[in-house]
């Protein structure tokens, strides 16, 4: 059975570049332009892996976190969080709030694969 992931990013162009990426990793993906969209998925099915938009306008990632992580199943999914930014203190407070890792944007085939390795997950 195929590990499901579900993309959160208000970009469509970053989805789908997303999308791809999991996909050729033979993951099933989900897309959710938003966070309330992400947690009325996340209600539905619960994904084994989540990639979280860490600035989208419409919820903070620590919101967003510790909505899924307080959810039936919301400690079973692996969640990224993809970020521009370079400050290490949002990355602490989105790892505290129950991200597993996060992920520099621009990110490729490459840097997905050993952020998911590094963290165990192996689709």
């Amino acid at each position: 059975m195929a590990m499901n992931c579900l993309i959160v990013d208000d970009s469509r162009v970053l989805r789908t570049v997303a999308r791809k990426i999991f996909e050729e990793m033979r993951f099933e993906v989900t897309e959710a332009e938003d966070g309330m969209a992400a947690l009325r998925a996340c209600r539905e099915r619960m994904p084994d892996v989540v990639l979280f938009d860490g600035n989208l306008p419409s919820m903070k990632s620590v919101d967003f976190l510790k909505s899924v992580r307080a959810q039936q199943g919301g400690g079973r999914p692996v969640i990224l969080v993809a970020t521009t930014e370079n400050d290490a203190e949002e990355v602490a407070h989105a790892i505290h709030a129950g991200a597993n890792e996060y992920l520099m944007k621009p990110f490729d085939r490459v840097s997905v694969r050993a952020k998911l390795a590094e963290i165990g997950v192996t689709a």
